[in-house]
């Protein structure tokens, strides 16, 4: 018997169910049945889920013969079900990564409870993410009123005869009668677990009509036969229900308010208190008048819209406050022991600024070094590091007051560079795509960028720093400025490529959890401009089995894409997109498989091999231009074996061409142009050049 038999009804959801049953049949554990029920679809849902049977056996295909709709649909598939705990869940919707692991754990905390619920997250058409917004510490009554974010016991189901209803809000009456039963036992998981889509159109939830109207009788269902003490404390969520749906023009039409209006004030009236009612949208119930409730829904609107404006001149005026002291902090005397770092858009402590600033502590420590991090990134700040917030009143005080400003891309803000202050800009890689003025002529990957700001901010800086003369070359003609001196010292971050020793890297390989004797294969590639999230130009699963069990793959997507790629579980595949130091990464990896990523020209000084896969090489240069032909096989420009199709990319390995004597003449090339200057004393040359130097 399995722990989890996940149902999923499936009804006009081509589009989202192949997803849908991939993200739980990727789930780790697996120990789970997959149910999907056909509810008569009349595309090709039924063909979807029925590949899915015949590649997996955890997966059964439950067809019916006449449409029934959601609740039926489920009610068939718990019928069908063996494992120990239901889990229901929408064929347009997603089983977040982790998910059932997280779950499994929370019930075994609990103790095996009746009930589990857990936190979800909600994504539109345009991809935009945002939490669900439940408070799960409070009422089960007051968490959203669905099947999917939460699990029952399935002995709980059958025992107190839950059934989902035939018809709309099918969910509301087991739900409800799961969170009143007094001796429920009932456990929360405060954590994402499910990702509701919202679709543009062909979903309930954005189809107006008076078919939500049911949702009135449904409260009448559960309100008649609650006792006393369950009724009132059922009420004023059916009221707060209610109200959201009617207060819904995605929902209930502008025509039909008054009507639905008039069923819930019934409703209301009819099993709500006998005293005053505790909100103003209770209280238009309780008098039945709709012109009380349009006259609060009108003043909240107003509210709200005061509340906001509010918001915005308080923000305002915090922000005047903030540049009035900051005018006043400018007069003060800089500090001529303070520098502050930052690094990628304050995202943490990292690249070349963290070296810079771990071995100035060594070889400087009369500097004070304070970093800028953003308050949703403060949680990666080391402890004993100091850091200020972006855009705080400390933020503003340090920024006035440090003479050394140090940076790998800008400081927030808009700060006043002041006579005295030394700026480093450390830059974050070795231009292999255009950059700077050169990326007017490639709108797609300028975003809006003002070449302006680009050429104010380079006029602060006094140093630029250099991995190799490509760079300098290249910095000097995308960022024009007389202002700045080309600072030719390597990049401090690459140092401990020359100084790490087989005891770190055995260390790393242990805390990645790979053992003895695999080859490691790091996959990195970069962001595309002109694409969302993190698609691999590759079948990861399928590459790792080409390879053979002697081998492991690390992938590492972009950092703009979040914390992990979204794998499915495969022995071979490691996702180490969150890992914080991709250094560490490197000195783990036998070799690099990256396509355009300046990670190339920093694991170079490594001297193992580089593969090059560049399946969109064309349209990746277009798109974005470049400085040399990565895949022209010159010396110097190609740093080892290419590969531009998956098929080549497994030759590569299986053949062995990937670490020939060919790929080894390319790399050694490719490191005299682009490592010169890295030979792991680059943090100590900067450091003695910024803070030692009289």
């Amino acid at each position: 018997m399995s722990r989890f038999s996940v149902v999923v009804p499936a009804h006009r959801v081509q589009g989202y169910l192949r997803e849908c049953l991939d993200s739980v049949l990727d789930q780790n554990p697996g120990d789970l049945e997959l149910i999907v029920v056909d509810d008569a679809s009349p595309d090709a849902s039924a063909a979807i889920a029925a590949e899915c049977a015949e590649r997996d056996p955890r997966v059964q295909l439950v067809r019916i013969p006449a449409h029934a709709g959601p609740g039926p649909a489920r009610n068939i598939g718990a019928d069908h079900a063996t494992g120990t705990y239901l889990l229901f869940l929408d064929g347009d919707d997603l089983l977040l990564p982790g998910a059932l692991e997280a779950i499994a754990e929370a019930l075994d905390e609990a103790g095996e409870p009746d009930v589990l619920l857990y936190g979800h997250d909600r994504v539109d058409w345009w991809e935009n993410v945002r939490a669900g917004g439940d408070d799960l510490t409070g009422d089960p009554l007051g968490v959203t009123v669905a099947a999917w974010n939460r699990v029952f016991r399935r002995d709980f189901w059958h025992e107190r005869r839950l059934v989902f209803s035939d018809g709309p809000y099918e969910d509301v009456v087991p739900v409800r009668r799961a969170a009143l039963a007094a001796d429920t036992r009932t456990a929360v998981l405060d954590k994402a677990c499910v990702r509701w889509r919202e679709r543009r159109g062909g979903s309930f939830a954005t189809t107006p009509g008076r078919e939500h109207f049911a949702l009135i009788g449904r409260y009448e269902e559960l309100l008649a036969a609650a006792d006393p003490a369950d009724r009132a404390r059922l009420v004023p969520h059916a009221a707060a229900h209610l109200l959201a749906v009617l207060d819904d023009p995605g929902r209930i039409t502008a025509g039909d308010r008054r009507d639905f209006f008039r069923g819930a004030a019934r409703l209301y009236r009819t099993y709500g208190p006998a005293d005053a009612a505790a909100t103003p949208g209770e209280r238009a119930l309780a008098t039945a008048s709709y012109a009380a409730y349009a006259s609060h829904r009108k003043s909240r609107s107003r509210r709200n819209g005061v509340t906001r404006k509010l918001k915005e001149q308080k923000k305002k005026l915090r922000a005047r406050a903030m540049r009035l002291a900051y005018r006043t902090d400018l007069r003060r005397p800089l500090d001529p022991h303070l520098a502050v770092y930052g690094a990628y858009w304050n995202r943490g402590i990292s690249c070349n600024p963290a070296a810079i600033h771990a071995k100035a502590r060594e070889l400087a420590p009369h500097i004070r070094g304070v970093w800028v991090v953003s308050s949703r990134n403060k949680h990666r700040v080391p402890a004993g590091v100091e850091y200020v917030i972006e855009g705080s009143r400390r933020y503003w005080q340090t920024m006035a007051r440090a003479t050394y400003l140090i940076n790998n891309s800008s400081f927030p803000g808009g700060f006043t560079k002041r006579p005295g202050q030394v700026y480093l800009q450390t830059h974050h890689g070795t231009p292999l795509k255009k950059m700077g003025l050169d990326q007017r002529r490639y709108p797609a990957g300028t975003h809006g960028i003002s070449f302006q700001k680009v050429l104010d901010h380079t006029d602060q800086w006094d140093f630029s720093l250099s991995a190799n003369p490509h760079s300098t070359e290249v910095w000097e003609r995308v960022y024009p400025s007389t202002a700045y001196q080309a600072l030719e010292a390597g990049y401090p971050r690459n140092d401990v490529y020359f100084t790490a020793g087989k005891n770190e890297v055995e260390r790393i390989r242990e805390e990645l959890g790979i053992a003895d004797g695999r080859t490691v294969l790091l996959y990195a590639p970069t962001h595309r401009d002109y694409q969302k999230g993190f698609l691999p130009r590759i079948d990861l699963e399928r590459f790792a089995g080409s390879l053979g069990p002697s081998y492991v793959v690390l992938v590492r997507a972009h950092y703009f894409y979040g914390a992990d790629a979204g794998l499915r579980r495969h022995p071979q595949l490691v996702d180490v997109t969150g890992h914080p130091r991709v250094e560490d990464l490197c000195l783990a990896a036998d070799a690099l498989v990256t396509d355009y990523s300046s990670l190339m020209f920093d694991y170079a000084c490594l001297d193992r091999p580089i593969v090059t896969y560049a399946p969109d090489w064309q349209a990746y240069r277009l798109a974005r231009g470049t400085y040399f032909d990565l895949l022209s096989g010159r010396p110097g420009e190609t740093p080892g074996a290419v590969a531009t199709s998956e098929e080549e990319l497994a030759e590569l390995f299986r053949g062995g061409g990937w670490n020939s004597a060919e790929a080894a003449a390319l790399r050694a090339a490719f490191r005299e142009r682009f490592c010169p200057y890295d030979d792991g004393g680059a943090a100590e040359r900067v450091v003695r050049r910024l803070f030692l130097t009289s």
